[in-house]
């Protein structure tokens, strides 16, 4: 059964289906249960907490009997008891069977999400918190009505949100999307009915590019930016200060950030 914990996001125990490699650094794992009948989510950039195991746990530890309390309960166990906990984005959501996917970025040194995601196999169990809400405050992608013209940025963090974003949109809408991967395999086909033009930069920085790069006229452009942080608010600050675009219309969310592990980043916050 689905635990509450503070509405409209839950608890929900879940196994691994099955995995593909994607490329040589992205892995997708689906995951099944009967919890996924509570989930709910109308978001194109669902953000999703992942409680994964430690080599040797049947299972990962997180006190959801605690309730609201389950925060600080998880943060006294041991820290080689204590689920590895990991922000991912909702890569697919299926019904008949219910099944979620998450793309998983195989990182080099792999940290102990990335040892996981390759080496996952049919039946490993995970915690995950995620909404039982269509629309939640965990979705940040949302262009105002009438928006003429989307750009779009991220790492290979962000990939699984853009491809989910680009499959959304509408016919005839502009858009522009630059992806930075460190690999030429990385590159995908993207699907999206959109007018867009996607730029691969493979081990290449987007903001070398764009200081000199035309965008297409627009009167009601809207941005969204994510991946690491520090890339992130470069991104904003020249669409905001460079482009003079209204920045109450960039919609900008840092992922990870270069050399700090995601315990130490929500230490900060």
């Amino acid at each position: 059964m689905a635990t509450a914990v503070a509405a409209p996001f839950r608890f929900f125990s879940l196994h691994v289906a099955r995995t593909l490699r994607l490329s040589p650094s992205l892995v997708r794992v689906s995951f099944a249960g009967e919890d996924l009948r509570h989930f709910f989510s109308d978001g194109h950039d669902q953000s999703l907490s992942l409680f994964l195991p430690h080599p040797g746990q049947h299972e990962p530890r997180v006190p959801v009997e605690l309730g609201d309390g389950w925060w600080q309960g998880w943060r006294e166990l041991p820290d080689d008891v204590r689920a590895v906990m990991r922000s991912y984005t909702l890569r697919g959501l299926r019904r008949d069977p219910d099944e979620i996917d998450i793309d998983f970025v195989l990182h080099t040194p792999a940290g102990p999400a990335s040892r996981w995601a390759a080496r996952a196999g049919a039946g490993d169990r995970v915690l995950l918190l995620g909404p039982a809400i269509a629309d939640n405050r965990a979705i940040r992608f949302r262009p105002p009505e009438d928006t003429d013209l989307v750009l779009l940025w991220g790492d290979a963090t962000a990939l699984p949100a853009i491809a989910s974003v680009l499959e959304s949109l509408p016919a005839g809408l502009r858009v522009r999307a630059w992806l930075e991967v460190h690999d030429a395999q990385d590159v995908q086909e993207l699907t999206t009915a959109a007018d867009a033009q996607v730029t691969w930069l493979v081990r290449r920085s987007a903001l070398d590019l764009l200081p000199g790069l035309p965008l297409p006229p627009a009167a009601h452009p809207y941005v969204w930016i994510a991946g690491e942080s520090g890339s992130v608010k470069a991104l904003r600050r020249h669409f905001v200060g460079e482009r003079g675009i209204d920045r109450r219309q960039v919609t900008f969310v840092g992922y990870w950030r270069e050399g700090l592990t995601e315990e130490q980043l929500r230490e900060q916050e």
